[in-house]
């Protein structure tokens, strides 16, 4: 991720602290755009890109006479299933401490299904990519992360697979996931996933299917992730357009 970027981010999350718990949290508006750009200490055009993005995530309302309204329904509602975040900070925003209790690799060949979602050859080497994510020491996310070997730059460690897979593919891959298609469903435990994630045989689950997809629309690799009952409040923001 180039230091643009990461700026861009970093003072896009600056924003929404302070409008969470900073110095905006009292307040109904923004600043003006003249006085925030300011304030951050980016340009106007940064700044008209950052409030683009929290306005199409809901967070805010820009309406021309009346200002950036800052909305509290939205905002304070965590984690967002619509919103791309990381599992730990998943975890931790729902108030409970995020671990990773165990990550496992293998080496595999694209099965008929992963080869259709990647549009690669069955049989094709891939590396799957295996982590249990707990909240407060009890089992809560359990994701398999299929990448194609081919696409693996450089060697890596056990260490460098503790970050989320996002960095590693940026890092060891050199992609960048623009967008993800994920199927949602529900789904019972099987004696597997009930062993793994310590729940009854037959337990619900969330069951997001999901495929990621880079800026030109090839897809870069695929995820199974289980969400364990009665630990997130899954909430999805839908604008009526």
């Amino acid at each position: 991720m180039n230091s643009h970027i990461y700026h861009t981010k970093a003072i896009r999350l600056q924003l929404l602290e302070a409008m969470r718990t900073g110095e905006y949290a009292g307040c109904g508006r923004l600043p003006r755009e003249s006085v925030l750009a300011v304030r951050l200490g980016i340009s106007r055009t940064q700044l008209r890109d950052i409030l683009a993005s929290l306005e199409r995530e809901g967070f805010i309302t820009r309406r021309h006479g009346v200002g950036t309204i800052i909305n509290r329904h939205v905002l304070d509602v965590r984690p967002r299933m619509d919103i791309e975040i990381e599992f730990l900070d998943m975890i931790r925003q729902s108030g409970f401490t995020p671990a990773v209790a165990f990550i496992r690799t293998a080496q595999e060949e694209a099965d008929e299904k992963t080869a259709a979602q990647l549009c690669i050859a069955p049989g094709t080497p891939m590396l799957r990519v295996s982590r249990l994510c707990t909240a407060d020491g009890r089992p809560a996310i359990y994701c398999e992360d299929v990448i194609e070997s081919a696409l693996i730059q450089g060697g890596y460690t056990d260490e460098d697979l503790k970050l989320p897979i996002f960095h590693f593919l940026q890092q060891f891959c050199g992609v960048n996931p623009y967008l993800d298609l994920t199927d949602l469903r529900a789904v019972p435990a099987d004696e597997r996933l009930a062993e793994i994630l310590q729940v009854p045989v037959g337990a619900p689950l969330l069951y997001m299917e999901e495929v990621d997809y880079d800026i030109d629309g090839k897809p870069v690799f695929c995820s199974a992730e289980y969400f364990a009952d009665g630990i997130f409040r899954h909430t999805v923001m839908r604008k009526k357009l």
